[in-house]
């Protein structure tokens, strides 16, 4: 696969929370150099990479991260003000004890809550897949696909010694969620190009990634 088309599905992704204004300004810079789909960063970041970098890369943050147990209200009051300071897609974490609860109603509506709240905006559901049986991943998509997400995401990379983002996970994430038109973001442990182009054979559209940079270099190389 061509290095562009790669780089055009990745997520420049850095989440971590020491992260500095300098690094965020770096990979806004690498953002808009490689032209990947968005740099992902903390929100308290989003009103002023916004106004460094305009319209030339899209600004992605995070709601609910990482654990996804806030309540909806404070879910959708970090989505209006991550939206009224600029940013242009959100990845929003589930509540997975709800989800194993089986109180499938609060999982959707904790969803649509939010879709209301960035309505003209892209939306990802963090699905947190190592933390999840088969069946339950099956059916937060179709919770999903319910509430209007425009993608389900595999992971936060944040589960202590998960392993974030599986080839299995992705195929029955597209599968279950692609005749509905939602797209799939493999993230969490995406290191090298091998694993990189797995997923996106898996069904993935959207690689989030800290190491975007790396993979394409690695194709670069071989």
């Amino acid at each position: 696969m061509d290095i562009n088309k790669i780089l055009s599905k990745v997520d420049h992704t850095l989440l971590k929370q020491s992260a500095t204004w300098e690094e965020i300004k770096a990979i806004c810079d690498d953002g808009i150099k490689y032209k990947t789909a968005s740099v992902c960063i903390p929100a308290s970041f989003v009103k002023r990479a916004k106004a460094y970098v305009g319209d030339k890369v899209k600004i992605c943050t995070v709601i609910g991260f990482p654990n996804g147990y806030s309540t909806t209200a404070t879910k959708v009051f970090e989505t209006r003000d991550a939206i009224y300071n600029g940013a242009d897609e959100i990845d929003m974490v589930i509540n997975v004890s709800k989800l194993k609860d089986k109180d499938y109603d609060y999982v959707k509506n904790d969803i649509e809550f939010v879709r209301h709240a960035c309505p003209d905006n892209i939306l990802k559901v963090i699905l947190e897949t190592d933390l999840l049986t088969k069946e339950e991943i099956k059916k937060a998509c179709e919770i999903c696909i319910d509430a209007q997400a425009d993608l389900v995401k595999t992971s936060t990379g944040f589960v202590k010694n998960g392993v974030g983002a599986k080839v299995e996970d992705v195929e029955l994430m597209y599968q279950t969620v692609s005749p509905f038109g939602l797209k799939v973001k493999a993230s969490g442990g995406i290191r090298d190009s091998e694993k990189a182009l797995a997923l996106i054979k898996a069904g993935a559209t959207r690689l989030g990634t800290s190491s975007g940079l790396k993979i394409a270099e690695e194709m670069r190389n071989k």
